[in-house]
């Protein structure tokens, strides 16, 4: 299987090409800076990766981008640029939860275990966390919550689940103490560890039905907005 993976949701640009079955496929990955060189870099070095990797995108059996939640327009710009390199070549387009690949990186992370429960966690800014609780078990993943949008105080930790993501240098002080922590980013090659099971359960769609997933609806604030915002909080306006 021939896959091309990116996710441009956090600050963090990650990129991936499989060339073959994910037992023996090679794997060409690039990680750097996000944020505002999204895109102009993102274009430039997945075209680099797939000359690596000696394909076309005429090659590839689908496209993967990390679909969401994170950042609205690292999220809109990797569903453009999935849309628009696989209407060219006609191929199918799979959308998948950030917040899942999160909990895949932190499994890969901690060892590969046959059973893992984990809280993922992404910075959505505005002193505010997405999350949602998984469990991997029996070679699947089970989502066990909703994705949410929280306060990092308000988290509803069940004493068991690792917490991983990208949250703890701004938010590990009002975190649960006691639980076990691990850094993890939605990467493209937990994407790609992803998308066979995904694909094979039929998530993959055309490319004018990929969308990314917004939890926040709205991120901008009227000047009126974050006034009364300051006041409530006791600062001056």
């Amino acid at each position: 299987m021939n896959l091309l993976a990116f996710d441009t949701s956090t600050d963090i640009l990650s990129i991936a090409v499989q060339r073959g079955a994910m037992d023996t496929a090679r794997l060409y990955p690039h990680t750097a800076a996000g944020g505002a060189q999204t895109s102009t870099h993102l274009i430039p070095q997945i075209q680099r990766l797939m000359a690596l990797a000696q394909l076309r995108l005429e090659d590839l059996d689908a496209i993967v981008f990390g679909a969401g939640p994170g950042s609205f327009t690292g999220l809109r710009t990797a569903c453009a640029v999935a849309q628009g390199l696989a209407f060219g070549a006609d191929l199918p387009v799979l959308p998948v939860d950030t917040l899942l690949a999160v909990a895949e990186e932190a499994r890969w992370q901690c060892g590969d275990a046959p059973t893992f429960a984990v809280t993922a966690l992404l910075d959505a800014r505005m002193d505010e966390l997405y999350t949602a609780d998984y469990v991997f078990a029996s070679g699947h993943w089970t989502q066990n919550s909703k994705q949410r949008l929280i306060k990092p105080e308000n988290l509803d930790w069940n004493g068991v689940n690792v917490l991983a993501g990208n949250v703890f240098d701004g938010y590990g002080a009002r975190l649960p103490a006691l639980a076990a922590k691990t850094l993890a980013l939605p990467s493209a090659t937990a994407l790609l560890r992803l998308a066979p099971a995904l694909l094979a359960a039929g998530a993959g769609v055309s490319a004018d039905h990929a969308l990314p997933t917004y939890i926040r609806d709205k991120v901008a604030q009227t000047t009126l907005e974050r006034s009364a915002s300051r006041a409530l909080a006791g600062r001056a306006p």
